[in-house]
């Protein structure tokens, strides 16, 4: 019997299948040498079966997921600098805020 364990939803992302638990999550704790057990535990609404699954269909599509993944960390870069660009003064606030709260602990 065969058993789908990731799907194509609307606007081109990946899932676990029956599931909101994106592949991406998964293969990032696969890239970082996370176990399937440990990635199952992360995610309490998976079952390790899920997991195992997610991670045998990138191993059998890996060309094409990690140009998916490559693709979204480029949109999120773009996305990350549209927003400093667009306010500035928010973003100084925040680096002089972290500089402060760093200056405290030292």
């Amino acid at each position: 019997m065969y058993k789908e364990y990731v799907e194509n939803v609307e606007g081109g992302a990946y899932r676990i299948a029956g599931s909101r638990v994106s592949l991406d999550s998964i293969v990032y704790g696969f890239w970082n040498g996370e176990s399937p057990e440990t990635i199952a535990q992360s995610f309490p609404t998976l079952k390790l079966e899920q997991v195992y699954g997610a991670i045998a269909f990138y191993l059998a599509n890996q060309e094409e997921i990690d140009a998916y993944l490559k693709q979204g960390e480029a949109e999120y870069e773009a996305m990350r600098l549209a927003a400093r660009e667009a306010d500035p003064m928010f973003y100084q606030k925040l680096a002089d805020a972290k500089q402060r709260s760093q200056t405290k602990i030292s």
